[in-house]
This record gives C-alpha cells, sequence and structure tokens, in this order.
C-alpha cells in the first residue's frame, strides 16, 4: 500500500502549502517519473505528519534531528532498507528545495545518511522459458466483431511481449510509445525514460514482425477517433495503460504454467542478462536499459556469475 495512504491529522498550513510545491517541482522540474513522484510525495507527507505530532508547525523548524527521529520511528515499524533508504532521499530532496527557496537558513538534509538497500539478485527465465512463454497464446472462440477485437488484443498482447525481451524497456516507455517511434529501417525505437531523457534502442525480427502485424492488422481494430499516435491501445482505443500492460504479461507467463511469474520487469531483467551472456559488453546493455549509472547494470553480471556458479556446480564430477 502507497505510504500516502496511511490516516493522518491535517497538515498544518505551511507544511501542507511545501508539500504541494514540492510535488510540483518533482513533476515540472526534476523530469521524475508519475511513480516516484507520488511515492515522495506520500514520503514527505509522513514526514509532515510526524512533525505536526511533535509541534512542528513551521518549514524553518525542520531540523536534522527531527527527520533522525522521523526515520527511526519507520525502522522501528519494520519498514525494509530500501523504503527507508527511499525516505532519506526524499527527506533530503525536500529539505534542499525549502532551502533553495530560502524557507530553511541551511539544508539540514545534507547531514543526513541513510541505510544502503540490499540489492537482491533478480530472478530471470532461461532463454527455452522465454521461448516458452513468447510463443504461448491463448485460445480465442469469439466470432463476428468481438472475436477480430480479441484477435487484434491477441496480436498486440504478442507485440508487447515481443518488444519487452528484444528491447529491455520498461513497461512505462512501451505504453508511451508512438507509432513513429518505431524505425523499421533501422530496426529501433525512439523511447523516453526517466528523468525525460530519449534513447534509441535496436530490436531483433521476431519484435519487428509482431509489431508490424499489431500495427498493420490488429491496431486499425481498435483504433478511435481518441486514439491518437499511441502505438499499443487498450480495448476501447485509448494509449495502453501500464497497469494493464502488466496484467497482460503476467497472465501470457501464467499460460505456459512450468515457468515463475516474474512480471514485466523480470523480462527486462531477463533481457539484460541473456544480453550479457550472449557477448553483449556492460556499457552497450547500459545504454539500452537507460541507466544513468554503470553501477546499476552491473547486477546483471553478478545475475550471470550466479548462474555460471550454479550449472558448474550441477555440471562439473568435481565442483
Amino acid at each position: 500500500m502507497h505510504a500516502r495512504a496511511e490516516p493522518g491529522p491535517p497538515l498544518p498550513p505551511s507544511l501542507s502549502e511545501l508539500l504541494a510545491a514540492f510535488e510540483r517541482h518533482l513533476a515540472a522540474r526534476r523530469g521524475l517519473s508519475p511513480h516516484t513522484v507520488r511515492a515522495y510525495a506520500g514520503d514527505i507527507s509522513l514526514m509532515f505528519g510526524h512533525a505536526a505530532r511533535c509541534g512542528v508547525d513551521d518549514v524553518a523548524d525542520l531540523d536534522i534531528s527531527l527527520i533522525r527521529a522521523w526515520l527511526a520511528t519507520q525502522y522501528a515499524a519494520g519498514h525494509s532498507r530500501a523504503t527507508i533508504a527511499r525516505r532519506a532521499a526524499a527527506a533530503r530532496a525536500l529539505t534542499a528545495f525549502a532551502h533553495e527557496r530560502g524557507l530553511l537558513t541551511s539544508d539540514p538534509g545534507a547531514l543526513l545518511g541513510s541505510p544502503k538497500a540490499r540489492r537482491e539478485l533478480p530472478e530471470i527465465l532461461a532463454v527455452d522459458e522465454v521461448t516458452a512463454v513468447l510463443n504461448a497464446t491463448p485460445q480465442r472462440s469469439a466470432t463476428g466483431p468481438a472475436g477480430r477485437a480479441a484477435a487484434a488484443i491477441e496480436l498486440r498482447d504478442t507485440a508487447v511481449m515481443e518488444l519487452l525481451y528484444a528491447t529491455g524497456i520498461r513497461v512505462s516507455e512501451l505504453c508511451g510509445l508512438d507509432v513513429d517511434d518505431i524505425d523499421q529501417g533501422r530496426w529501433t525505437i525512439r523511447v523516453l525514460g526517466k528523468g525525460a531523457k530519449e534513447r534509441v534502442v535496436p530490436y531483433g525480427r521476431p519484435a519487428g514482425q509482431a509489431v508490424s502485424r499489431w500495427r498493420d492488422a490488429g491496431r486499425v481494430v481498435l483504433a478511435r477517433d481518441t486514439s491518437g499516435p499511441a502505438l499499443f491501445l487498450g480495448a476501447r482505443g485509448r494509449r495502453l495503460d501500464p497497469r494493464a500492460a502488466r496484467r497482460l504479461v503476467h497472465a501470457r507467463i501464467a499460460a505456459v504454467g512450468s515457468v515463475p511469474d516474474i512480471g514485466p520487469h523480470g523480462l527486462r531483467h531477463t533481457a539484460a542478462t541473456h544480453l550479457l551472456e550472449g557477448g553483449a559488453d556492460l556499457r552497450s546493455v547500459q545504454e539500452m536499459l537507460g541507466h544513468a549509472s554503470l553501477a546499476t547494470t552491473q547486477i546483471y553480471t553478478h545475475v550471470s556469475i550466479e548462474r555460471l556458479a550454479s550449472a558448474y556446480r550441477q555440471a562439473h564430477p568435481r565442483a
């Protein structure tokens, strides 16, 4: 459940106004995704709620001791290291913002440390498991207009699965694609990633064929006057919603039965790992995934090493 959903009394006007301004700043100036903006705003709402309970109703009275005390309550409540690290990052972003606006004489967040979140190795699929998932198609029995719509959605879902695995892009990036973002001549797509950063990502022939079939024979069935330039459409003709895209990925994986349900982000992890195992260099994979830091991409080398070690233990007679 999102942090902002936790109940609490109304915030003092000073803190409420700062929260609203901070949320606008995150969305408009830092180019963060809507999900990150909601998470940060929810974290700061919780921090301000703690401040209000401590008798602080003015922005100028926020200090490092109050922020540390709030984070201590989060730790005592049993929140994970990753959650506490994110909430500390949100607090630092908030105090920096308030300091820049002259609401704080100094920036207490600059003194704040936070625990490093443990990085779990992502679960991925083997090549044969991915092949089984990509080849799985649901049975359809409807005829007439309903049958045509069902066939169109099947073409769309196949194109979504192929493109996610071929490119390793995020679901939000896939749903943001427009028809003109596909360059069939160069076998690339233009992606708008985190921080409104644009990158060009290659894709292979199976994905290209699946996207072409969807665009030429499926999209025209679902398209409406309100569809605009969106490449992938929902059943009502609007741009495909990321939640619907995630559901279709889970459904396609579940159709295989014997494959673990890694979800859409697991397909991204799988694509990156298979690229590295196939000989791609780390810097190229970083560019393809849109990672700001090479350190983020390096986790996939650990996945490859773990898989290699596992295979060695199973196969080598003196392992």
